[in-house]
């Protein structure tokens, strides 16, 4: 993990090469709680924990008057108990059964969740994701449970050498994102295309991207050994 001055000032690079085009995500999966409100002291203020443990596990030291947190790891349905609480948006949703428990709690908790929709836009067979031919009856699908609000799409393009080389994953997503929007479903405020991380994050906003996921490229390279 990189200094304080080091992480400050690449959120200060990151923030001026955005210039406004797309909400910069920090993406903080092994980074530990005082980094976190140091990165809000910088100018953060949304975060994403992939991990529902590690995420248990920080978040009363957050500073949640500051951050707004959402979940943008694999979601086990099971698992949905323990953060329906504390996330305002869940981006990894990739099955009917994990949006039925998500609506369940929620309804519970008389709150609704926004959600974006997991696409495997490459069709890769170890990563998660809907088709991206069956992405919209999908979103039509989950947007008939009343505490689900459907925001739009989230992909993980496959990892290239050359980041150019995902573009057309990023094009193809857009325009699936396009077609939803348009259809004005209930349930639904359609705004968000979360695409690209620290690799490509460029190259996804020039292409499209509202929201962009940046972990590596603020905070240095993650030590796994911490969790």
């Amino acid at each position: 993990m990189l200094t304080k001055t080091e992480i400050a000032a690449n959120i200060e690079r990151i923030k001026r090469e955005l210039n406004g085009r797309a909400e910069l995500l920090a993406a903080t999966k092994t980074i530990p709680p005082e980094i976190i409100n140091f990165a809000a002291d910088c100018g953060i203020t949304l975060i994403g924990e992939n991990r529902v443990n590690e995420l248990l596990e920080k978040y009363a030291a957050l500073d949640k008057t500051r951050l707004r947190v959402h979940f943008i790891g694999a979601l086990q349905t099971n698992k949905v108990k323990y953060i329906a609480d504390k996330v305002e948006m869940i981006h990894s949703v990739d099955r009917l059964p994990l949006a039925e428990e998500i609506e369940r709690r929620c309804a519970a908790l008389g709150r609704t969740m926004d959600v974006l929709v997991e696409v495997n836009i490459a069709g890769e067979a170890a990563k998660s994701g809907i088709a991206p031919e069956d992405t919209e009856a999908f979103c039509e699908e989950i947007t008939r449970f009343p505490h689900l609000r459907l925001r739009g799409l989230m992909c993980v393009p496959p990892k290239c050498d050359d980041p150019a080389e995902n573009i057309k994953y990023f094009y193809k997503m857009r325009k699936i994102f396009i077609d939803i929007k348009q259809k004005k479903l209930d349930n639904s405020n359609v705004d968000t295309l979360s695409l690209g991380m620290s690799g490509d994050y460029l190259a996804a906003v020039e292409n499209g991207s509202t929201m962009v996921r940046i972990g590596s490229a603020i905070f240095g390279a993650r030590d796994y050994t911490q969790k």
